[in-house]
């Protein structure tokens, strides 16, 4: 309903679920992290499963998400099983199909999504942007309580999501996504997002049809939480994904045969059907390797034959690891950059710059801390593209430009003793570097601080 009042010779029409709605999808806007959507512009590092693989389990969350007795669907599988691809391609699909009711993908560092507070936020803003109705009674809920955003875990998700969503009959069910929970915050933010969630589906307080799916490592304090009788878990193992892995290894390869400059007259096949069956064996299933794989081979400043090549030639490390092959590839990229000092120095800053400032490493950053000109460091990431990515952006704003890790496999590598070797740094160093790092964020004056760099060598 709108009111009308006059001042003057002017007639002013107010209505104030329009001013509601606009007060509380600002609010919502400040207080989200949309970057952490899976269709934000950060989602380029967070490819879907190809096309051919993974069927067995979108077919299961398919059956999952359609059916009116899911509610809490916990998927779990080691690093580099391909549960964030997974995750995305069921955002993909569900938001094809008006399903989608929000989505959170964490990133461990990361200043907004790896931030606790912003996760129930961000869904109630992708909710909000279902239907007129949904978002009135959410922007509504804001109305009622300003500070709702300072609120416990808990009260944000009754008040934000599952009240507005009682509150409003849609005529078909809605899916939230919530990706990489193992890398929110500290276990303890964990924990109280799962209790949060467990305890409202406990309670009942859903009348209407919402599921959620959670994506995880399978970690001991996440596990603890999903022994709740209203909690299922899907595995995401790593038998039986050699066919998977076989599938986006031919289709990569036949990708860079046809599109790579130095690649114009060779003939199908290539590469051989050893080689396929090696690199499969030795990714012992995880699709890490083999994307690394692909990334390191693709470089359009190499020849696909000598990469191939320095990837075959690595020797066996005898290493009953999972991660053997995977910490061989590390090493092999990284051994291949000529100037090793300034590598490991890039290296720490990265790692510190990730796991301890909790905010995305730019280019700019990044030089300062290294003492070196943006177009120097380019040059050692471009060295590095297999592992770290430099988002392509205008010129004139390439120096704010994020540094991201294309996974978190590379980190738990860089600071593991055992896997690193020579790249691994200490604990003292990496506290240095990320007090150097926040400093450099804050643009604070070094007030004669010793460079921690330099005994980095």
């Amino acid at each position: 309903m709108s009111t009308e009042f006059i001042t003057g010779s002017n007639i002013y029409n107010v209505n104030p679920e329009k001013s509601t709605i606009a007060a509380g999808m600002f609010a919502l806007n400040a207080a989200a992290a949309n970057e952490a959507s899976y269709d934000s512009g950060e989602s380029y590092a967070r490819p879907p499963c190809h096309p051919e693989t993974r069927k067995e389990y979108l077919s299961y969350l398919d059956r999952w998400s359609s059916s009116p007795d899911s509610t809490i669907l916990w998927m779990h599988g080691p690093a580099g099983t391909g549960k964030s691809s997974i995750a995305q391609s069921l955002c993909l699909k569900l938001a094809q199909n008006q399903q989608l009711g929000g989505s959170f993908f964490f990133r461990r560092g990361h200043a907004s999504r790896a931030n606790a507070m912003k996760v129930f936020p961000t869904i109630a803003y992708h909710l909000a942007c279902v239907s007129n109705e949904i978002k009135l009674a959410i922007c509504s809920s804001i109305a009622e309580d300003p500070a709702i955003f300072t609120k416990s875990l808990s009260v944000q998700l009754d008040k934000l999501i599952l009240q507005p969503y009682q509150d409003v009959a849609l005529t078909r069910p809605l899916v939230i996504v919530i990706d990489g929970l193992d890398e929110c915050g500290d276990e303890n933010r964990q924990q109280e997002i799962l209790r949060a969630i467990g305890h409202a589906f406990t309670l009942g307080k859903r009348k209407s049809h919402i599921c959620i799916l959670i994506a995880s490592r399978p970690e001991v304090h996440i596990q603890r939480e999903f022994d709740e009788p209203c909690l299922h878990a899907l595995h995401l193992g790593i038998r039986g994904s050699g066919s998977d892995v076989r599938t986006f290894l031919v289709d990569e390869f036949c990708r860079i045969r046809e599109t790579h400059e130095r690649m114009e007259n060779v003939l199908a096949p290539w590469p051989e059907q050893e080689v396929v069956d090696h690199l499969v064996c030795k990714s012992s299933g995880h699709f890490v390797y083999v994307a690394t794989v692909i990334r390191f081979i693709e470089d359009q400043d190499w020849s696909p034959f000598l990469r191939l090549n320095t990837v075959m030639g690595m020797r066996d490390p005898h290493s009953k690891s999972p991660f053997a092959a995977l910490d061989q590839l590390y090493i092999q990229i990284l051994s291949a950059v000529p100037d090793q000092t300034k590598l490991l120095q890039l290296l720490a800053v990265v790692a510190a710059g990730d796991s301890l400032a909790k905010k995305p490493l730019t280019l700019r950053v990044l030089s300062q801390l290294l003492h070196e000109d943006p177009a120097d460091t380019r040059l050692i990431l471009r060295r590095l593209h297999s592992v770290i990515s430099v988002p392509p952006r205008h010129p004139e704003t390439k120096l704010a430009t994020a540094i991201v890790v294309h996974h978190a496999s590379f980190l738990d590598f860089l600071n593991d003793s055992t896997r690193a070797d020579k790249f691994y740094f200490t604990i003292a160093a990496r506290n240095c570097l990320a007090l150097q790092v926040i400093k450099a964020f804050c643009c604070l004056p070094e007030n004669g601080i010793i460079d921690p760099l330099k005994n980095i060598t």
